[in-house]
């Protein structure tokens, strides 16, 4: 095991041991749901990881066939024009035709061009395209998350009289242990994300990852204020209950 890096495998059993403490402190919760649906989407990360390492020799010899074609349609038009070739067609009659007959060549070699940037650039973009795809997951359960601690109010608990009755009722010590769990799930969705800069360099990818490594930290610095009411209120509770 390596300890200068995200290790796949461990952050996998870190979502399951989680996942246990969830069941056992709130069974059958909408959190302990979106626990699985972490756990889910970080198995088909290390799918992804493997697919995104895996070097695709089949794909790749495909490309460099087409690509030895192309370049060598591009030197017959370079050969043609150059030992003008093209006059056994058409007889350049003025200084104009010869400029439209450049034009149309380097138009040419221009789209043909593109066509090899195109197919070398496309293993990485079929990489790319897959891991964006679990990033999107990954940035929607985040908002999943929040929007799950947003009803767990301390407020809502200790001026009970101001708002109406939840189904769900907590224990101080029970809403401070769901919003750890908030938080918790947060930082192993980053870390999931995160696992993609270290087995892919895109710089695309590297930007997604970022983004939803700032939403969660931002949404943990929310769910950890409510942790610090919750704290405050219970502690001045067992003040005015001993004083």
């Amino acid at each position: 095991m390596s300890y200068r890096s995200l290790d796949a495998d461990e952050i996998e059993r870190t979502i399951e041991v989680l996942k246990k403490r969830i069941h056992r402190r709130f069974p059958d919760s909408g959190l302990e749901q979106v626990n699985d649906g972490l756990l889910s989407i970080c198995q088909d990360t290390k799918k992804n990881l493997a697919f995104i390492e895996q070097r695709h020799w089949l794909l790749r010899t495909a490309i460099g066939i087409i690509t030895l074609l192309l370049f060598g349609i591009i030197a017959i038009l370079v050969y043609m024009f150059v030992t003008n070739s093209f006059g056994n067609m058409v007889t350049a009659s003025s200084l104009s035709d010869f400029f439209q007959g450049t034009d149309a060549a380097l138009n040419i070699i221009v789209l043909l061009g593109a066509s090899l940037f195109f197919l070398v650039t496309i293993e990485r973009r079929i990489k790319r395209h897959r891991a964006l795809k679990v990033l999107n997951e990954l940035r929607s359960l985040a908002h999943v998350v929040d929007m799950h601690q947003l009803t767990k109010d301390p407020d809502r608990m200790f001026n009970k009289s101001a708002y109406p009755p939840v189904k769900r009722k907590m224990t101080p010590f029970e809403l401070q242990r769901y919003l750890d769990y908030c938080t918790e799930i947060l930082s192993l969705t980053g870390k999931v994300a995160a696992l993609y800069n270290t087995n892919f360099d895109d710089e695309i990818v590297l930007n997604v990852v970022n983004d939803i490594e700032d939403l969660t930290t931002g949404l943990s610095r929310k769910i950890w204020q409510k942790i610090m009411i919750v704290h405050m209120y219970s502690s001045q509770k067992k003040f005015n209950a001993l004083g």
